[in-house]
């Protein structure tokens, strides 16, 4: 599954503090849908994105119902991004392996 869509960097001081892109509604809908022949386990969806010129992997975070994608410091670093910058996002999900 392909998608494509745009959103602000937030930054989530859970235990584990980290930098996130929700996925809208929609997609993270069509995700859910199909999340079982996705999942690796404990709900995390492993993709393929594309911030910039930055290609990377990474999972897919279930939050809310929705799903957040995580952006990694050397992506952030890579693009000059921070918190509240909006990014454009190109993303497919990948199988488990």
């Amino acid at each position: 599954m392909d998608f494509e869509f745009s959103g602000p960097i937030w930054y989530w001081r859970g235990p584990s503090p980290f930098y996130f892109v929700s996925v809208p509604d929609e997609e993270s809908l069509d995700i859910a849908d199909q999340a079982s022949a996705l999942t690796y386990g404990w709900g995390v969806i492993p993709v393929r994105a594309t911030i910039g010129a930055t290609e990377f992997e990474t999972s897919l975070f279930p939050k809310d119902g929705l799903y957040a994608l995580p952006i990694k410091l050397a992506v952030r670093r890579a693009e000059g991004l921070g918190e509240g910058d909006v990014v454009s996002v190109r993303m497919s999900t990948v199988g488990p392996n």
